[in-house]
């Protein structure tokens, strides 16, 4: 989307008012929105990265209250073993280095997941309705069958049979649709 001033950059700022039940939007480019007012020169970004730096730095005194995160002299040594990402690089920066970086830092991310997922640490992902076609089948499968082995731990034969029968079901239906788009 264009700027609605200018019309030569891409509008980055989007604004939305509501003034006696009318809704106006506009959307400039961030240089119309200085010039126009919408935004002052003084205010800063503040980016993901700001964001995410704010929740590594959560275990000390809070960055936004004007004090600088404590560190500690163990984050300070925790190092990524394949590119050298130092904790407090990772936590300043908010992007990992690496693909290892992940189980490097793993056991001072699993915290800060907890606090920002509700207390959950896996991730299963999400897959649009309309676009899911299959996925959405196999994904109930897999459910299907993780509650079965629990059912049969527990011992509860009767209900676990009724799974069992529910996933050869939504098999058979699996089958027929992927026969279908042939």
């Amino acid at each position: 989307m264009e700027c609605q001033e200018c019309h030569q950059r891409p509008a980055t700022v989007h604004l939305t008012q509501v003034v006696n039940g009318k809704k106006t939007e506009i959307h400039v480019c961030e240089q119309c929105a200085k010039d126009n007012g919408y935004m002052n020169y003084g205010e800063e970004n503040f980016s993901l990265n700001d964001l995410l730096s704010g929740l590594f730095h959560s275990e000390g005194p809070s960055p936004f209250k004007g004090q600088s995160p404590q560190t500690h002299p163990k984050k300070e040594s925790l190092k990524c073993p394949s590119c050298g990402l130092t904790y407090n690089e990772f936590a300043r920066i908010g992007k990992f280095g690496c693909a290892v970086c992940y189980e490097t830092f793993d056991d001072r991310l699993n915290p800060i997941l907890r606090r920002v997922h509700s207390g959950n640490t896996r991730h299963d992902g999400k897959i649009p309705k309309r676009e899911g076609g299959n996925l959405h089948l196999k994904k109930e499968i897999e459910e299907y069958k993780n509650n079965l082995r629990q059912l049969i731990e527990q011992e509860e034969f009767e209900e676990a049979a009724k799974c069992r029968d529910k996933i050869r079901s939504l098999e058979n239906e699996l089958h027929q649709d992927e026969g279908g788009e042939e």
